[in-house]
């Protein structure tokens, strides 16, 4: 991303008028490779493809070619050990995406739909001609996914919770729509957070200290150390969005006695909270359910943004008022027998998902007479 410009990149993924999509900001992008986070040396290449024409850069896409399929949240793992077993080479891989984010956005990058379908003819001949296994384009949105299909990409199907602010005025607004045993299982959540003598403080850009950002990575550090993982990010990658994207950033911090014992990190825009990453130094009932979700959706309230993303995976954001929704992604795979075993686990995978989302959404909780988001 250094050697791109940003207001050439920010022209094209951020164009005036349009909302804010933050995480394909250049700044974004920067602070992911300029920190070391999204590298070489961490199996992340930055390959990113400019389109021009007379001059001008009419298209881009956010692109890696990737040694692994860690930091994704679209699962391939499967599709590698079949094509290992059967003597080709799955790594590496092409992949458009924004590292370590599951959240949607465009990931042809274009100044109009001429340029897109210019940018994807480029897109798939640099896929053919590299001799890579694949080509992977995740948490697109549906309008691309349907260009893509149409070109002979592999569509897959995922499941996402999102809240939608139906014009509350109050989180006792937002409460009102809940059935009778959710309201009071939110409320019993939070109360328990209050006995146990938590306060909470929500931050936004400059309010966010140094201090403040040292704490959220040993939270953040922390959260991966419980599950036996090594995080992704590191202290200067959060620092450098602080610098860069301040107006975007809220932190939540939860206080005992004055002191901070957990936090959580969203990134926003007039439409949309984004819930990226949380940790605890201390062990409290409800406390993950009160600073990842009711405290921003409180937020949401107060700034009447239309909706919060909870982030990847996790049925039991359903009981807290966040509502299923489907994403997706779209793959090129170059050997055609794995082509054709990956379509049919995806044509099984297909149903499975609808099936899911018919699901819950029958397990909404909504009362019925509630209006819908």
């Amino acid at each position: 991303m250094k050697s791109v410009a940003p207001d050439i990149w920010d022209g094209l993924a951020n164009p005036e008028g349009a909302p804010f999509n933050p995480f394909l900001s250049h700044a974004f992008l920067l602070a992911l490779e300029e920190s070391g986070s999204a590298t070489p040396e961490t199996g992340w290449r930055p390959m990113h493809l400019l389109l021009e024409q007379g001059g001008r850069t009419i298209g881009a896409a956010p692109m890696y070619v990737k040694s692994h399929s860690y930091g994704e949240y679209v699962f391939d793992w499967s599709w590698a050990d079949a094509s290992e077993r059967s003597g080709r080479r799955y790594y590496p891989k092409w992949l458009a995406a924004v590292p370590f984010t599951p959240v949607g956005g465009s990931r042809l990058i274009a100044r109009d739909e001429h340029a897109r379908a210019a940018l994807l003819d480029a897109l798939l001949a640099l896929a053919e001609r590299s001799g890579l296994s694949s080509l992977h384009l995740l948490f697109a949105p549906p309008a691309q996914l349907d260009h893509l299909a149409a070109r002979g990409l592999l569509r897959r199907h995922g499941v996402q919770f999102h809240w939608r602010n139906a014009g509350y005025r109050t989180f006792d607004d937002f409460l009102a729509a809940l059935t009778q045993p959710k309201r009071k299982k939110i409320r019993a959540e939070r109360r328990k957070v209050a006995e146990a003598g938590i306060t909470l403080v929500r931050k936004v850009g400059s309010e966010i200290g140094a201090s403040d950002w040292r704490f959220f990575h040993r939270c953040y550090r922390t959260t991966y150390a419980a599950h036996g993982s090594k995080p992704y990010l590191n202290l200067d990658f959060f620092e450098r969005i602080a610098a860069t994207l301040a107006p975007h950033l809220l932190l939540v911090l939860a206080l005992r006695d004055g002191q901070p014992i957990a936090a959580s990190l969203g990134l926003f825009e007039p439409s949309a909270l984004y819930g990226r990453h949380w940790g605890a130094i201390e062990p409290v009932s409800c406390l993950h359910f009160e600073v990842c979700y009711y405290q921003m959706i409180e937020f949401a309230i107060e700034r009447g943004i239309g909706r919060f993303e909870g982030g990847a995976q996790g049925a039991h954001k359903l009981a807290r008022g966040l509502d299923p929704v489907p994403t997706g992604s779209a793959h090129w795979i170059a050997d055609p027998a794995l082509r054709a075993a990956v379509a049919r686990f995806l044509e099984r995978e297909r149903n499975h998902v609808a099936e899911t989302l018919d699901e819950l959404d029958e397990h909404r909780a909504f009362r019925a007479s509630a209006e819908l988001p």
